[in-house]
């Protein structure tokens, strides 16, 4: 069970820190009491209230340690996707699903590789590209930026330049 202050990803919400943990006045089904988070996602105003044993998916944020070794891996593994990386929405859906920041750099970084190639031919990415691009984007940035104490533009400037040193070692 997590603690008040906590922060947490919390099913496609993204960063959430842990408001309280109480029973609620008012239950929502007779019967035995069941206590619930009180989720405040830290880049929305919403308020989210989950029971404690939620079926959504629930993981603590990574440690500023992992955050640093996963960046330090961006750039510096070499290898390049096979071939022209190609995904369907499912497969990109089931990277996202994951919750995990590795499987959400591995999709950055195809896309990235796609990108480049389409850039090299003059032409763009796909939409669909575009869209998951986007949000692997905003929950890996939104999880790095709360962990490293930063705001979100400053994760994003760490990462690109991890990417593009990558891209640049790659592409030589």
């Amino acid at each position: 069970m997590y603690k008040i202050g906590d922060f947490i990803i919390y099913g496609q919400s993204g960063v959430c820190e842990i408001q309280s943990i109480d029973y609620p006045q008012v239950q929502i089904t007779e019967g035995e009491k069941k206590l619930y988070y009180k989720l405040s996602p830290v880049y929305s105003t919403e308020v989210i209230y989950t029971p404690v044993d939620s079926r959504v998916f629930m993981r603590p944020v990574v440690t500023p340690e992992e955050a640093k070794e996963m960046i330090a891996q961006i750039a510096g593994k070499a290898n390049a996707p096979g071939g022209e990386p190609k995904f369907t929405p499912d497969e990109y859906d089931a990277y996202l699903k994951t919750h995990d920041c590795r499987d959400l750099i591995k999709l950055m970084k195809t896309i990235h590789y796609k990108k480049h190639g389409c850039v090299q031919n003059g032409k763009k990415i796909t939409p669909t590209d575009q869209k998951y691009l986007k949000r692997a984007e905003e929950l890996l940035f939104s999880e790095l930026a709360v962990v490293m104490g930063t705001d979100i533009e400053a994760a994003k400037e760490i990462v690109d330049d991890a990417l593009s040193t990558w891209l640049v070692e790659i592409t030589a």
